[in-house]
């Protein structure tokens, strides 16, 4: 997968949105590990939470110029400079100011990508809306994303992927029991060592026995 030019953004914006950064590409690295499974899927609508500077959503809508591409992120600068980043290197992106993808009700993504805020810090940072948003993830650095867990099953396709990035400080063995709970099948995709961090893009998707269990229990 071909990196997005970033050359549009002013240095100074940085103090306000995540700058790209190791995580950040690990996450492209893990879609482009995953590329021919990616396109045996022939993804119709994709959906990246959280998506600061806007480089992996981009990247994905390069590599997939006919799938129709969302992003939402609850930092309105965000969202400005992922529509700008999108725009330069030629790719149709919508993007929402929201929390998460708490606005969306139907299962509708057959891609969704979440690098979020992973860091262990007090639950009071957890409630910003500017960049520490972007960082900090309250206890086990998983506040934020055990709510997008929670969101998962409500938004996804059913035949849908979820790639999630994390540390191992977030204990990823918790979050794939948790969306086992809910169905889903999980793969490590790619695993890497940056300075302090061990981190990790997670694969989600359906198992289908459990899958039709769910759906049969709500009818």
């Amino acid at each position: 997968m071909e990196t997005p030019k970033q050359n549009h953004i002013n240095k100074n914006e940085f103090d306000h949105v995540y700058e790209p950064a190791e995580d950040s590409y690990l996450l492209i690295d893990a879609l482009e590990k995953d590329l021919q499974y990616l396109k045996s899927k022939n993804p119709t609508y994709c959906l990246e939470v959280g998506s600061g500077s806007g480089i992996v959503i981009t990247a994905f809508g390069m590599a997939f110029p006919k799938t129709v591409c969302f992003s939402t992120d609850i930092n309105l600068k965000a969202c400005s400079m992922s529509k700008s980043t999108a725009r330069e290197n030629n790719v149709i992106l919508e993007t929402i100011n929201m929390d998460l993808g708490s606005c969306f009700i139907s299962n509708k993504f057959d891609v969704i990508l979440f690098n979020p805020p992973y860091v262990v810090t007090d639950t009071e940072e957890c409630a910003s809306c500017d960049i520490t948003a972007s960082w900090a993830g309250g206890v086990k650095g998983r506040e934020v994303t055990d709510r997008m867990l929670g969101l998962i099953p409500k938004i996804i396709a059913n035949n849908g992927t979820f790639y999630l990035l994390l540390i191992e400080e977030n204990i990823p063995d918790e979050v794939i029991s948790i969306m086992a709970d809910y169905g889903f099948s999980s793969e490590i995709i790619i695993r890497r060592r940056v300075r302090n961090e061990c981190q990790l893009v997670v694969k989600f998707f359906h198992h289908k026995t459990k899958w039709l269990k769910c759906q049969s229990s709500k009818m």
